[in-house]
């Protein structure tokens, strides 16, 4: 998954666009900061820091603010073309700002380890088949925001996280035994936090739910619940409601279709041992 970065992005033209189509329409309804922030449910600052483009704003303020300020759904469509900040892909931003707002968190990765559970050395032997080529300095800004991201396993102790990973994606072999071995180490101890769940889905395992490919869901506060699909050079945020409780059946039939935690956690410590 495309790495993103904690805390406000900067500004950037593209924000500050954004920004400036909230102002005008508020102030063509007559509406001050703090009267349009006690309608959508944010304070008076929140509403200050997106018109200046300073903060990007969540689907939860563009819903209630597109309801407020007449439906034209000018602020969807300003919010479907974020400029790329350092360490965060465009497509990938809406999900990063989502992700570090959740207070449930799944994910079924089939393709390598999950970005929120990978180390330095399993980066740096991913990005050395980045096409095109990327530089130390590229390189670098990938595991800083990675980095950042994963403070959300220890920040966010209310959050719960599952985790379901394909038994193949270990023995891939990534970046050689040493780094294999360091990433189930790292694994094996982040599955210690009270809230965090990490089960393989094995080889034996001839068919599961989840076979068309990754599954990412989370739950806000407001406990809207959100889903997100990732390619080349791409990625979907999903919030049909159809869409996203057909993927949530899907998740949780693989949670039942995988090892169980203990199962799992002795899987990775056999296959750590046979490096």
């Amino acid at each position: 998954m495309a790495p993103g970065i904690g805390g406000e992005p900067e500004s950037s033209v593209s924000l500050r666009t954004f920004g400036a189509v909230v102002q005008a329409l508020r102030e063509h309804h007559g509406l001050t900061r703090e009267e349009l922030g006690d309608l959508v449910g944010f304070s008076k600052h929140t509403i200050a820091s997106i018109e200046l483009g300073r903060r990007m704003p969540d689907i939860d303020f563009v819903e209630a603010a597109e309801a407020v300020l007449g439906n034209a759904n000018a602020l969807r469509k300003a919010l479907e073309h974020p400029e790329r900040q350092p360490g965060l892909a465009a497509w990938f931003r809406r999900w990063a700002d989502l992700e570090r707002q959740a207070i449930s968190l799944f994910n079924y990765e089939c393709r390598m380890i999950p970005g929120l559970l990978q180390t330095e050395a399993y980066i740096r032997a991913l990005a050395a088949d980045q096409l095109p080529p990327l530089s130390d300095a590229d390189i670098e800004e990938l595991w800083a925001a990675r980095l950042e991201r994963q403070r959300l396993l220890y920040d966010r102790p209310n959050t719960a996280f599952s985790f379901i990973i394909e038994e193949h994606v270990f023995l891939r072999g990534t970046g050689g035994a040493e780094v294999t071995r360091g990433a189930i180490e790292h694994i094996l101890a982040v599955s210690k936090l009270r809230n965090v769940e990490i089960q393989v889905m094995p080889l034996a395992q001839e068919s599961h739910a989840g076979l068309q490919g990754p599954i990412s869901l989370l739950e806000t506060p407001k406990h809207k619940w959100f889903a997100y699909s990732e390619g080349h050079e791409s990625g979907l945020l999903i919030s049909d409601p159809k869409v996203v409780s057909t993927l949530q059946a899907r998740y949780a039939r693989m949670r039942s279709q995988a090892l169980t935690l203990r199962y799992s956690a002795s899987l990775l410590e056999r296959m750590r041992g046979d490096l």
